[in-house]
């Protein structure tokens, strides 16, 4: 049986190793997301652990109400995935009707913006989401800070009309 000098050697002795593995899962990690969302990771990143800190001040939220619920905790789950899927779909249409309106010559430049205002409206979303959970939960949050983000939310959708393309008004007669 190791004396507790010994065991305290060899503990700290194996600690570089334990960090050289959580270096080289977090470094795959990054690398892994740079390769996926470009030069703008961290975004994608930040909203990823957006998601899972919603996700759980959600359900502390739920815990201290007494109203959770399993079925609720995989809804929510679900709408986070889902939320991602929105958000793959609008880039994939910035990038597919910015080609395919450079190749008709169709002015659909207005599209690049889509999948970054989706992502950022997700943001504010999930930023409020939590804030609210924390509110609900009795920590005091800050009002500036919830008031910032509706006044956020009202820019983005106010740069996403001005960079659509207005809507000519049908008269409802075939030409």
């Amino acid at each position: 049986m190791k004396d507790v000098g010994d065991q305290i050697i060899c503990a700290v002795s194996s600690t570089p190793k334990v960090f050289d593995g959580i270096n080289l899962v977090y470094g795959a990690a990054i690398g892994f997301m740079a390769y996926l969302f470009g030069e703008h990771w961290s975004l994608f990143a930040g909203f990823l652990l957006l998601n899972v800190i919603d996700w759980i001040s959600g359900t502390m939220k739920a815990r201290k109400k007494n109203t959770s619920s399993s079925e609720e905790g995989a809804k929510g789950a679900v709408k986070k995935v889902w939320q991602w899927v929105v958000i793959a779909i609008a880039f994939y249409v910035s990038h597919t009707f910015g080609e395919l309106g450079e190749v008709v010559g169709l002015p659909l430049s207005f599209t690049a913006l889509f999948g970054w205002l989706v992502l950022a409206m997700y943001l504010v979303n999930e930023i409020r989401s939590i804030l609210e959970n924390l509110v609900e939960m009795g920590v005091d949050v800050p009002h500036f800070l919830i008031t910032g983000l509706d006044i956020t939310k009202k820019l983005m959708e106010a740069k996403a009309d001005k960079e659509l393309p207005e809507e000519e008004e049908s008269t409802g007669k075939e030409e």
